[in-house]
């Protein structure tokens, strides 16, 4: 940090080193090459409105703008978003913007919030760091938005059928159908709260085979605090047959069990431990003994966790959602940062939630059954 910078420029430069780490090409505006890299970040754009903090280009084409502030600004960036609305709708000098752009973020360098303005009802929310250029690309050629897609999934059950007629019971009906619904309302957190034996993991599946057939899902992370349990979810996910389709889930969709510090960008379902993830984040190798024993009843911890890093091999879009077994044991204190990583939406599966499991779900129980 150069002496006697001030609050602005420091908040500059903290933003510049989060889009260099996700990819981007950071220019001023008097030295714009729009060939340099797939993305490009031009400071200080000039529009008619005046100029703007940051214009994103992917491909040669506007695509979002960043509204940058200083620290100070803190939680209270939201009162900015009018800003970046405003930058996002005025009209770019040097190039043709007929239509506002749709990518929308604000941040101070250390809180960043994202909008999308092709969501039904485009609010923020806030993430580890910007998305990569490419996959803003991605998400204009898919055209509708994830959340979109959400809003078409069609209902389970239209007809009203028995839920034994789809191959649930009737617990596992209202988990799912509820949990969809939270999807619909844009909630990004929710609880499904199940006895054990209830089968909270066939649930589980049943939700994540019709995210990804309706909602077209890129990729899922189904997340365990021991081994034990990953093998036992994968041999679930090997067995599962889709009620309408006579095809294995695993035959639909590919499903792999992380056991190294891969992640192989071509799967629709990951299982990994939460310290594998964990170790994949910081990029260092995991002792696998850890993988053993749930966080729970490890007596050893740091006083302060050590904070993951951004890894452009797991960028924060890498999962859209995060099923969390045994969630009430592996979401707080050195695991949460896992889940703060990801731009994802996250669902805790457990049989008994305390006080602290209903406050990390924002009290969004979408399954109650405790018998």
């Amino acid at each position: 940090m150069a002496p006697n910078q001030s609050p602005e420029q420091i908040a500059r430069d903290n933003i510049d080193d989060l889009l260099k780490a996700s990819g981007w090409s950071v220019q001023d505006k008097k030295k714009i090459d729009l060939t340099q890299g797939q993305g490009q970040a031009v400071r200080e754009f000039p529009t008619d409105t005046g100029p703007a903090d940051y214009v994103l280009f992917v491909d040669k084409k506007a695509v979002g703008v960043i509204e940058a502030k200083r620290k100070s600004k803190g939680e209270n960036i939201t009162t900015v978003e009018d800003q970046t609305e405003g930058y996002a709708s005025a009209k770019l000098k040097w190039v043709t913007n007929n239509e506002p752009l749709p990518f929308l973020y604000e941040s101070t360098g250390i809180i960043t919030r994202f909008t999308d303005g092709r969501d039904p009802k485009p609010r923020s929310r806030e993430v580890f760091t910007f998305h990569r250029p490419e996959t803003l690309k991605e998400w204009l050629e898919q055209g509708d938005s994830l959340r979109t897609r959400l809003n078409q999934i069609p209902l389970l059950n239209p007809s009203k059928l028995p839920a034994k007629e789809l191959g649930l019971r009737d617990c596992q009906e209202t988990a799912i159908t509820n949990l969809e619904d939270s999807f619909k309302r844009d909630l990004p957190r929710a609880l499904i709260q199940m006895a054990t034996g209830a089968g909270k993991t066939y649930t589980a599946i049943t939700a994540m085979y019709r995210i990804l057939k309706h909602a077209k899902g890129k990729r899922i992370l189904f997340l365990v605090d021991t081994k034990n349990l990953g093998e036992q979810a994968e041999q679930e996910m090997l067995s599962f047959t889709p009620s309408d389709d006579n095809r294995k889930f695993t035959e639909l969709y590919a499903v792999q069990r992380l056991k190294s510090s891969n992640v192989p960008k071509d799967t629709q379902v990951c299982i990994s431990t939460i310290q594998r993830m964990y170790s994949i984040l910081k990029g260092e190798e995991l002792d696998e003994v850890l993988e053993e024993l749930n966080p729970a009843e490890q007596l050893t911890r740091p006083k302060e966790p050590v904070p993951v890093a951004y890894n452009p091999k797991v960028p924060i879009e890498f999962f859209d959602f995060i099923f969390i077994d045994e969630c009430h044991r592996s979401i707080y204190n050195l695991w949460q940062q896992v889940l703060d990583h990801f731009d994802a939406y996250l669902i805790g599966l457990t049989a008994t939630p305390d006080n602290r499991t209903y406050g990390f779900f924002k009290q969004n129980v979408v399954s109650n059954y405790d018998r």
